[in-house]
């Protein structure tokens, strides 16, 4: 008999070429419980059977600065670049999964980062994920042209002036599919996201994709919202009025 075949090794790029949203890259940790390097670490607590149908999972941070330099995130998070997106590890063809978390909507990028997502977009095989503003920086690369799309449920006009080659959904939808591109709305979102796009992905089994959602107690929301797009407006509007009435008030005493 020969040999068994060697474990399946899923690469994952996060593609933080500005600072992001902490919470939006987050969401990587989630494909890291699929792994069978944190599944292992439950011993015997998780049965041989499904330890043998973990993936082995490859996480790359990937930036314009140089391995082991600092990429800021919000809240006072730094996470250190593993490789410059100039590194062959990381060329099209080299990864499977492409995770984009929302920079500040008002970033401009440069041709370089921009180049980068379109060969990788490029690529059938190579799912990207947008998270958040990460649409953004999906839509000045091209990538969006003809395409269906969420991202943020309060950035949508902004978008569509923005992208207009675009069929936005993101007042209804929380996260939507078209081809290998996958996009969500605001920050942990993400999380609904990579739980709907690891159920029908080709890298996970279905039994692994359900115990990583329970371990990280991921219980993904419909990705339809909820409420519609006139009471989530109203809902914000509120809050700017509670906010007015509260700065005219006294301050509390303790």
């Amino acid at each position: 008999m020969g040999s068994l075949d060697p474990r399946k090794n899923v690469r994952i790029g996060v593609f933080i070429p500005a600072d992001s949203q902490f919470l939006d890259a987050a969401c990587v940790d989630i494909f890291g419980t699929m792994s069978y390097e944190y599944l292992r670490l439950g011993g015997d607590n998780v049965p041989t059977p499904l330890l043998n149908l973990a993936p082995s999972v490859s996480i790359f941070y990937i930036g314009t600065v140089q391995p082991g330099q600092l990429i800021d995130f919000t809240s006072g998070v730094k996470i250190a670049c593993t490789h410059h997106l100039s590194d062959p590890e990381v060329q099209p063809g080299k990864l499977d999964i492409v995770v984009v978390p929302g920079p500040d909507p008002s970033t401009k990028f440069n041709t370089p980062e921009k180049e980068w997502l379109v060969k990788q977009a490029a690529r059938k095989e190579t799912d990207i994920l947008s998270v958040c503003t990460g649409i953004i920086l999906c839509g000045q690369a091209g990538i969006l042209k003809g395409k269906t799309a969420s991202g943020p449920r309060g950035l949508q006009s902004q978008l569509r002036k923005s992208f207009e080659d675009v069929n936005w959904v993101g007042d209804d939808m929380r996260w939507v599919q078209d081809g290998n591109l996958w996009s969500c709305g605001g920050i942990t979102s993400g999380n609904d996201l990579v739980g709907a796009y690891a159920r029908q992905s080709r890298h996970f089994p279905s039994p692994i994709v359900e115990l990583g959602l329970k371990l990280t107690e991921v219980d993904t929301r419909p990705q339809k919202y909820e409420t519609g797009k006139t009471v989530y407006t109203l809902g914000l509007a509120w809050q700017l009025i509670r906010a007015i009435f509260m700065g005219t008030g006294k301050p509390k005493t303790a």
